[in-house]
């Protein structure tokens, strides 16, 4: 007979996973091995939580894990949906109390597992979007992008000068303290390339 393993995760040290653990037991299933991990934000990756690694190097081929909610199996549906697949992959049969009680190795769970999909492409081609909006407004407002300058406007214009005047980039970098490639910046905003 395959073991059962369970996992539970809070994120403070304050807080219990108490309900969990009865969460669990009442919905019937009696884990031979638990696994838990206290302090340990929601936002951290699940193959980054140190009792969940541990989990994943003992559970066998073919057992079952059981969670009291999705979040448990990752940070965001992206993180959630590779450790499904991971976990799939291995016919390692993944309990999620909080979808009532679907299996999402099943046929019904991996329709689950679509739409999830569907959901965390949606995601990222949002975060895409965001981003990309987000760089064009700056743009269009005069912002530079990228790391500020280590020099003033007034060093710029000194450096353009010395360039303008025949000074290497090397010379240029040496004598104001700064990278070549920080140099070679400068000269390329002030006369940008077409």
């Amino acid at each position: 007979m395959s073991a059962v393993f369970s996992y539970l995760r809070v994120s403070t040290t304050d807080q219990t996973t108490d309900n969990q653990k009865l969460e669990i037991l009442a919905a019937g299933y009696t884990p031979d091995y638990w696994f838990s991990d206290s302090g340990i934000s929601g936002k951290t990756p699940a193959a980054s939580r140190p009792q969940f690694k541990l989990l994943l190097e003992k559970i066998r081929d073919g057992e079952t894990l059981v969670v009291s909610k999705l979040d448990r199996l990752g940070r965001d549906s992206i993180d959630v949906l590779q450790t499904i697949q991971m976990l799939g992959d291995r016919n390692i049969k993944i309990i999620v109390l909080q979808l009532g009680n679907t299996d999402l190795t099943s046929t019904a769970g991996k329709l689950l597992l679509t739409v999830l999909s569907a959901v965390a492409t949606m995601e990222r081609d949002l975060l895409i979007e965001r981003t990309q909006a987000g760089l064009a407004r700056a743009k269009a407002e005069g912002k530079i992008l990228g790391r500020p300058f280590k020099t003033t406007k007034e060093q710029q214009q000194q450096i353009m000068e010395k360039l303008d005047a025949g000074a290497s980039v090397s010379a240029v970098a040496k004598e104001f303290g700064i990278s070549r490639a920080s140099v070679i910046n400068i000269r390329n905003i002030q006369n940008p390339v077409i």
